[in-house]
This record gives C-alpha cells, sequence and structure tokens, in this order.
C-alpha cells in the first residue's frame, strides 16, 4: 500500500469530507513555515500572528505538493499515515487556547512521530507491508505524553522496515523515503522518514527511536539536531522494538532547543518500562531551563581520533572532515578545552551490547502485550493461529529490499529469551559500560566529540557509522549542524556525554549551536506560494419593513457564506495553499479512528 492518491488538490475534496473548522474573528494567513520550529510556532501561537489549524493547513498543504513526486523531483516519500483528524484537533485546541487552557509545553504544536509508536488513532506498520493495517488500540507511552502535552500528531513517518537498517529508510509499504538535500540521495535510517519530514517542514519537529545511529544518523544528513537520550531516561513501551537492549525513544528537531522541549515532554519513569527507573536521577527541568551559550567554558572535550579514510571515503568527505576539524576549533573558541586524552575509536568497538540477539524475542513481545486488531488472516500463516508473531510476518515475506531472506531467517532462528548465549553478552554489556563511565571519570572529561559521519549522504547510504558509543554504553549523544559541502550536503558533529548527564550536553550542544549556527533549509522543498489576502467586501442588507436603515455592515461577508456552505466556517485556512488531503479511496492508509480493520 502507498500513500499516492491520499494526497490530492483540493477541488477533488467533496464538501461531506471536510472538516468544520471552529470559526474565529477573522482568517489567520498561512504562516512561513520553513525554518518554524517548536519554540518559533509556540510564540506565533501565544502572540496570536497564527493559529493551530493555519499550521496544520499549511503543513498538509506541504505534505501534498512535496511527499510525492513533482515536477523533475522524486518527492521525499517521507510519510505513512496522514492524521485525517489533525484539523479537528488543531480546532480544539485553538479554542482551548482562546479560553485560556494549555494543556502543556506542546500546545497546538504539530508533530510527526515515527511508524513503530503505537497511535490508537492510526496504524502502526513499522515500515512493514505486512502489519499496513495493524491498528493498536492505544497510544504508545511517548505518543501520550505528546499529547497530553497538546502535541498534534500530524502524521506517521517512513522508516526502514522493522528499524534493521541505519543507512537508508526503504519499507515495503511505502518505498525509500529520500533526503530533500538532493532527492537522489538517502535519508539514512532508520528515522529517516522523521528527519526528511522535519528538514521539508512537514511538521515542526519530531520524535523517533535509535537502536545505533537511526537518529543521529538521519538528523546529521538533513542538517537537524538529533538526540539520543541516556538508556532508560524515555520510555520505549508500545514502541515496536528492534533491539530491546539498545532501543531508545528520542527527538529530531532544526534547534537543541526544540530537542530540549521534546526530551522533557517525553523523559520520566513509566511503570511500563523498567528501564525508566533511571530517569528519576535527572531534572526534566534542567533541559530546556540549562541551555546556557556559556555552558563550553571550561568543559574538558576529548577529541576521537581515527584514519577517517577507513570508513569508506565517497566524494565530499574531506570536506566533511574539514567542517569538523573547524568544529573542534570552535569549541575551542566557546572555551572549551581541548584535552590531551584522545579518544580512540577501537574503544567504543570494544564495548558490545549483546544487542540483535533479542529482536524475535522482542517483537513477539511486543505483539503479545499490545492490544490491537490484527491485519486479517495474519496469525493464522504459522502456528499458533491465535498468537501474531515474528514468524507471521516471515511466512507472509512482504519484505523490502532493506530485510533479506538471511536476514529474516537470522531474525527467524533466534532462540528464545533467556538463554547462554544473550546471558553472557549482557555480562559483557556490563563490563562496557562500566568502561566508559570509567573512562569519563578517570579522565575528568565531559565530553567526546567527532564527526556524526565522516562522509556526506549517497544515494545507498546516510549514516552514523559511529552509533556504538551511546548504543553499546547507553551514555547520551547527540548530532548538531556544522555546515555543507560545496555541494550543498550537510555535515555535523557529534558529542558524547557521560550517562545521566543529558542536560548537560543539550547545554554543550546549544553553545556551540549558537556560536555557529549552522543549520539552513533545503532547497527541495521551498515555501509554498501564497496569494496576498484580499479584503473581502461586506453586504449591507436591505432595509426591513419599519427598519430605519442603519448602515451597520453585516458580520457574515459573500466568502464566509461559501465558506459556510460547504462545511469549513469563519477562518477560511482549509489547506490555505489551496491543497487538501484526501482521507478516502482504496489504497489510503489513513484511516479514520472509527474505522477497524476486522481480523
Amino acid at each position: 500500500m502507498a500513500l499516492a492518491g491520499a494526497l490530492l488538490g483540493a477541488a477533488a475534496l467533496p464538501a461531506s469530507a471536510q472538516p468544520a473548522i471552529a470559526s474565529t474573528a477573522a482568517a489567520v494567513a498561512a504562516p512561513d513555515v520553513l525554518d518554524l520550529d517548536i519554540s518559533g510556532a509556540l510564540a506565533k501561537l501565544e502572540s496570536g500572528e497564527t493559529t493551530s489549524v493555519a499550521l496544520v493547513s499549511e503543513y498538509l498543504a506541504r505534505m501534498a505538493a512535496y511527499d510525492t513526486a513533482y515536477g523533475d523531483q522524486p518527492g521525499l516519500n517521507a510519510l505513512i499515515t496522514v492524521n485525517q483528524e489533525a484539523l479537528a484537533e488543531a480546532a480544539e485546541l485553538d479554542s482551548e487556547r482562546a479560553a485560556g487552557v494549555i494543556r502543556g509545553a506542546l500546545h497546538g504544536v504539530p508533530i510527526v512521530v515515527k511508524d513503530n509508536y503505537a497511535t490508537a488513532d492510526m496504524p502502526t506498520s513499522g515500515g512493514s507491508a505486512s502489519l499496513a493495517t495493524f491498528q493498536p488500540d492505544a497510544d504508545s507511552t511517548a505518543v501520550e505524553r505528546l499529547r497530553a502535552a497538546g502535541a498534534i500528531i500530524i502524521a506517521k513517518s517512513n522508516m526502514s522496515e522493522f528499524s534493521f537498517s541505519g543507512k537508508n529508510s526503504i519499507s515495503s509499504v511505502r518505498g525509500a523515503a529520500n533526503n530533500p538535500y538532493d532527492q537522489a540521495l538517502t535519508t539514512g535510517g532508520s528515522s529517516g522518514g522523521v528527519a526528511a519530514s522535519v528538514a521539508a517542514a512537514f511538521s515542526t519537529a519530531g520524535v523517533g527511536t535509535d537502536t545505533c545511529g537511526s537518529l543521529l544518523g538521519p538528523s546529521v544528513h538533513q542538517s537537524l539536531v538529533g538526540f539520543r537520550p541516556t538508556m532508560g531516561l524515555t520510555s520505549v513501551s508500545g514502541v515496536l522494538p528492534l533491539s530491546p537492549r539498545q532501543d531508545v525513544s528520542g527527538p529530531v528537531g532544526k534547534s537543541v532547543t526544540d530537542t530540549a522541549i521534546l526530551l522533557q515532554v517525553l523523559a520520566g519513569y513509566d511503570p511500563a518500562d523498567p528501564l525508566t527507573v533511571m530517569a528519576d536521577k535527572q531534572n526534566g527541568a534542567d533541559y530546556v531551563a540549562g541551555l546556557s551559550d556559556r555552558a563550553l567554558e571550561g568543559k574538558r572535550i576529548a577529541v576521537a581520533n581515527w584514519d577517517w579514510s577507513l570508513f569508506g571515503p565517497v566524494a565530499g568527505s574531506d570536506e566533511v572532515i574539514a567542517l569538523y576539524e573547524q568544529s573542534v576549533v570552535d569549541l575551542e573558541a566557546q572555551g572549551a578545552i581541548i584535552v590531551d586524552v584522545p579518544f580512540s575509536l577501537a574503544f567504543a568497538g570494544s564495548l558490545p551490547s549483546g544487542g540483535m540477539l533479542d529482536v524475535r524475542a522482542g517483537i513477539d513481545d511486543f505483539f503479545a502485550s499490545t492490544p490491537a486488531t490484527w491485519p486479517a488472516g495474519l496469525a493464522e500463516l504459522t502456528a499458533p493461529a491465535d498468537a501474531l508473531t515474528w514468524s507471521d510476518i516471515a511466512a507472509d515475506a512482504k519484505f523490502s529490499s532493506t530485510i533479506s531472506p538471511a536476514v529474516a531467517a537470522y531474525i527467524t532462528a533466534q532462540a528464545d529469551i533467556p538463554n547462554p548465549a544473550y546471558d553472557a553478552a549482557g555480562a559483557a554489556w556490563q563490563s562496557g559500560r562500566a568502561a566508559i563511565d570509567a573512562y569519563f571519570a578517570d579522565n575528568d572529561i565531559d565530553a567526546i566529540a567527532l564527526p556524526t559521519s565522516p562522509n556526506p549522504a549517497t544515494p545507498d547510504e546516510a549514516s552514523n557509522p559511529f552509533c556504538g558509543l551511546g548504543a553499546f554504553t547507553g551514555i547520551p549523544t547527540m548530532t548538531i549542524p556544522t555546515g555543507f559541502t560545496s555541494a550543498g550536503l550537510p555535515a555535523g558533529l557529534e558529542l558524547a556525554a557521560p550517562r545521566s548527564e543529558d542536560a548537560e550536553l543539550l547545554a554543550m550542544g546549544y553553545d556551540y549551536e549558537q556560536a555557529t549556527r549552522h543549520r539552513a533549509a533545503p532547497s527541495t522543498t521551498p515555501e509554498l506560494a501564497h496569494p496576498t489576502p484580499q479584503p473581502q467586501p461586506t453586504e449591507t442588507p436591505a432595509p426591513a419593513p419599519g427598519d430605519t436603515g442603519s448602515t451597520t455592515p453585516s458580520t457574515a461577508s459573500t466568502s464566509g457564506d461559501r465558506l459556510a456552505a460547504t462545511g469549513v466556517t469563519g477562518t477560511g485556512v482549509w489547506l490555505s495553499a489551496g491543497i487538501a488531503v484526501l482521507f478516502a479511496g482504496a489504497g489510503s492508509l489513513a484511516l479514520r479512528r472509527s474505522r477497524r480493520q476486522e481480523s
């Protein structure tokens, strides 16, 4: 199933399918959103310069314009499901704001989430065509927290199937996600659809998952800030896993401030995820409040050293490394102390986690613990017929190129947990965690710096090859833009901090970001053109018999009457660029809340 056919012009949308939007005193012009982040959106909402309806309308218009083929571009293929209730939710949140009710830090802000997060109102495919109609009964903890903070989940994004690739985001449900900085190139994986959506302004920011490089890789190659938090700081309950021993949930944004805002919403103890007990060690209020443009002063930073050419250089790799070397100079200029305690990537590679031995068990546990309506006939493909398992997915065999027959067989053959090999790997994992903790403590190190990737994106790969530094040890890592190659491809700086020092890491990243400000939006998805709003003539009704002939104008204009006749009143912002999203027809993946796939 594909999204093609779900994004159509407004003229194709029947009036009966258009949501009724609560009227306001005046129409609100569509805002420019290409560089709009969470902070900017909140400022516009709080000042009354825009509304959530206007924001959602503009983002939906951009999805319609850029996610499928247009002009000489193939389109981003960044999305799997668009939330057809987004405008109605936005109208409700606007009404609450007008009444002085603010749910939380994201009130009325559109956010995109990766399609491995369970959502009660949209299917959760994990990038698998076999699961295109897998409909959970409840939201994952992360989505629940986003909604409680007032966020609008505007869409669910494309991803590498079952999060299995860190090189690209190819799914059997949507195909390959493309990079908005050059649509002939990949987004990276596995949260590539989230990053493409944020970079191309399909939403203010996004939330993805990371097993090894799945947040930082797509972020660096799309000039974004990606943050992999300390393992256990954010809940992964209700998330279709890849490897529970390494999986984390984390933010992707246009700025460090955005990632801090999202982390403050996502972080915290969750009884459904025992690992989050460690979240109580941190004060979530520090993530935003602790941001400072002087945070690098006196910080001791070890610089990774390696022969970067060993990582398969491509055109532009020398420029990426030059940008990294300049970033180290910039860190020092902000007051950081570059210490003579080199960090070898060989050390990071010697810290195994035992992850990827738990893929089958993790997926089976997700199906068993997630109440949902299953795709018709899927569970019956293998025994037991009354349980949905990985073996059913393997038997369905609808995989994309992300998962080869050998990979599918490898997952299928994995033993139940616990088992001796997995237990032994766990012991090695604990030793590795202790080793990295000792490295920071023994050398009095506040952070480690390295290039997020030594290579720019290619058609097949846009990765974070040093992902094991955070994934194998559970320490927090982040990427911040460092600029662009001469071909216009983004590069980034990766910073890693000691366990549970997430607030300090965000602050250091913020200091570097504010001093350098390297991010720039992609050119292939520019702002949409909007006609200049024209004043609408008013009508003076004919005096009624006995009327004294008052000249007070009517409060309803002819355009307002026309909008009312189509079920859209007052605001006139039903996709203000004249583009709508059609959530009907065979093959559409955007399903109404009330619609459930019968098993």
